[in-house]
């Protein structure tokens, strides 16, 4: 048994009997470390284009725009995955191990056929998505020549992230890190030798990438089909069953929203940035938003090393452990992005200055960057409660808040501020997002407190005729 698991019945009882705070460590090193490997896969290309000599400043820009879509893609994996593995670890909880196993068949079947779908919407619309998306005569050139590549390995996207979701909800978190690490070095490794020695520019950032990804999927199919799992893909688990896809496509919606309404976001702030600001203006927003990612991916990674742990324990009925584990991961949420949100404040222009050395985008970035991470402190509690919501089953609650937050504040925030506060109508645009974040935080706490108890509250009850239960541990 991986990472020390105590061995069982089910061979998972180690989610159900260590110590929560020494559990939640072992389990969010990883996937933390995973994600914060994540957000160098990420980011690299735009550290490499946006140095490259004379055009680095529009090539990091054109990059810019293709990430709508590019967020879309990752949307359509969590939908799949972000549902499937928290209902696959409720399943373990139970002692259901063939449910579990049905809901890992049927997730890998569905992100095929979601894969060879975006794969032709792609290719076939792609440059037009883009100029709709915010580029511009000066960038499309770049934003094309990278999507027309990167359409091409959608199927490794989706089978690596949606696949790895599953390995993590086992307990396997190291194999998660793993995952994760071996494509990133590749595209690090990759990305100067396509982008500079071969003089691919863009399409050389595009094809390290769809290459890099290709090795990851490699190496987590290979893991759910070998001997180590605990769940294992089976041809036989991939006949679709309404009982398994629907509920976890259910849970699964509200990630989705979120990661989707990204790419929404994006086209709004893209198309009001280069109205309001130009090329200058969006390119920092490619900047911000990859700074941004230094709260995201983490606070995710948590919540995935968190996730297996209350999902089990909820399936079990332990409600001592699903409170404790809430809770530590709250702490540690809140902890992490205050910090954060400190160093941003403090050394803007450092984080600036990883994406470009054009000297105006550099000051102008640096100045944009305070705020539109202005309530970045704020985001952990956001993020806790969200993942908990998802681990939890609830789907109801965590797809309002994930619609609270950007349709219903952040998209009429970016056209609303501009006419009430029009003496700098870009750096108004910037401001929807902390303004939001604001709102949205005060909303999703009064919320999770009421559906928390309510989650609490139901684990007094008995059980359900028929469900099967592992006995709870403490």
């Amino acid at each position: 048994m991986q990472q020390g698991a105590s061995p069982g019945a089910s061979g998972n009882d180690f989610l159900g009997s260590e110590p929560v705070g020494r559990l939640l460590a072992r389990l969010a090193v990883p996937t933390v470390a995973a994600q914060m490997i994540n957000m160098l896969y990420n980011i690299v290309d735009r550290i490499y284009i946006g140095h490259i000599p004379d055009v680095g400043a529009l090539a990091l820009t054109g990059l810019g725009v293709c990430m709508p879509l590019i967020m879309i893609v990752s949307a359509f994996a969590a939908l799949v995955s972000s549902g499937g593995a928290p209902r696959a670890s409720i399943y373990m909880g139970r002692g259901d191990q063939a449910s579990a196993e049905k809901t890992l068949g049927n997730c890998f079947a569905l992100q095929v056929v979601v894969s060879a779908l975006l794969t032709a919407v792609l290719l076939l619309f792609g440059r037009g998505l883009l100029l709709a998306f915010g580029a511009s005569e000066n960038t499309i050139g770049y934003a094309a020549s990278y999507m027309g590549i990167y359409a091409l390995g959608t199927v490794f996207v989706q089978l690596t992230l949606g696949m790895n979701a599953f390995i993590t909800a086992q307990g396997f978190a190291k194999t998660g890190m793993l995952s994760v690490l071996i494509g990133a070095v590749c595209n690090i490794l990759l990305d100067p030798l396509f982008i500079f020695a071969f003089g691919l520019g863009v399409r050389g950032a595009a094809l390290a990438t769809v290459l890099s990804q290709a090795v990851s999927c490699c190496w987590v199919l290979s893991f759910l089909l070998g001997k180590k799992t605990l769940l294992r893909l089976r041809p036989s688990r991939m006949r679709p069953e309404s009982r398994i896809l629907l509920p976890a496509l259910a849970l699964g919606l509200a990630t989705f929203i979120m990661q989707a309404s990204e790419s929404i976001l994006s086209v709004c702030f893209n198309s009001s940035l280069l109205r309001y600001g130009g090329d200058i203006a969006v390119g920092a927003m490619t900047i911000l938003t990859s700074v941004m990612q230094f709260a995201m991916l983490p606070l995710q990674g948590l919540g995935q090393g968190a996730q297996p742990i209350i999902s089990y324990n909820y399936g079990a009925r332990n409600r001592a452990r699903v409170k404790q584990a809430f809770w530590l991961l709250l702490r540690v949420s809140v902890l992490y992005s205050g910090l954060l949100w400190a160093a941003v404040m403090l050394f803007p222009g450092a984080f600036a200055a990883m994406f470009t050395t054009d000297a105006p985008l550099l000051a102008y970035s640096s100045r944009v960057l305070r705020v539109y991470l202005a309530a970045l402190a704020l985001f952990g509690i956001q993020i806790g409660c969200q993942l908990t919501f998802t681990a939890l089953g609830n789907a109801k609650a965590s797809i309002t808040v994930a619609v609270m937050r950007k349709f219903v504040l952040l998209i009429p925030l970016i056209y609303l501020l501009p006419a009430l506060l029009p003496a700098d109508k870009a750096i108004s645009v910037y401001l929807a997002e902390p303004v939001a974040d604001l709102l949205a935080v005060s909303f999703t706490a009064v919320l999770f407190t009421f559906q928390f108890k309510k989650a609490l509250a139901g684990l007094d009850a008995p059980p359900p005729a028929g469900e099967k239960q592992c006995p709870a541990k403490v």
